[in-house]
């Protein structure tokens, strides 16, 4: 029989797509009020390879990863995510979200996100929210990697890079205690 043992603490990873910075700002500042200060901010980039969200928001969208200082326990993603639901909310107007936030959280071994939505490769966390596993850490290589349902942004060596410095952040964090 194995030997249950506390689990540990994860590194919380935000993504935000949006249009308008103004969008983005009021709701990283309402993020930051609920978990802390920042320890990594990405540079905008440019959000093109789905045209998923285009009904939406319309086209020139962009894209921006956040992390947070404060560590959290793996399970409080789906309460993240719910907040992150009524962030949105709170800046849609004629049902057109200003913003679309996807918590995560990253350890040394795995980058999970949440989802509303079921498929096969998720797992239900409780009230409406699901998680995956979007990508996972391959120590031979020194580098995050995707799965076969990894979506093609989340593939780009560009957002692996920033996984990988975030990971790097992370445990930075754990050899401190």
């Amino acid at each position: 029989m194995g030997k249950i043992t506390p689990v540990k603490r994860v590194k919380l990873v935000i993504g935000f797509i949006f249009k308008e910075k103004k969008a983005l700002a009021k709701s990283k500042s309402l993020l930051i009020k609920h978990f802390g200060s920042l320890d990594f901010e990405s540079r905008v980039m440019p959000f093109k390879l789905t045209d998923y969200y285009r009904d939406e928001f319309g086209s020139g969208l962009k894209r921006v990863f956040i992390s947070f200082k404060k560590l959290i326990l793996p399970q409080q993603l789906s309460a993240i995510k719910t907040l992150a639901n009524k962030i949105e909310k709170k800046f849609t107007c004629a049902n057109k979200r200003a913003v679309n936030i996807d918590p995560g959280y990253l350890n040394l071994a795995k980058l999970v996100l949440a989802s509303t939505k079921d498929y096969a490769h998720r797992i239900y966390l409780g009230k409406g929210i699901y998680a995956e596993i979007t990508l996972f850490y391959q120590g031979q290589g020194k580098t995050f990697r995707p799965w076969q349902w990894t979506y093609p942004d989340y593939r780009t060596e560009e957002y692996i890079l920033i996984f990988n410095h975030i990971r790097e952040i992370y445990s930075g964090q754990t050899k401190q205690k």
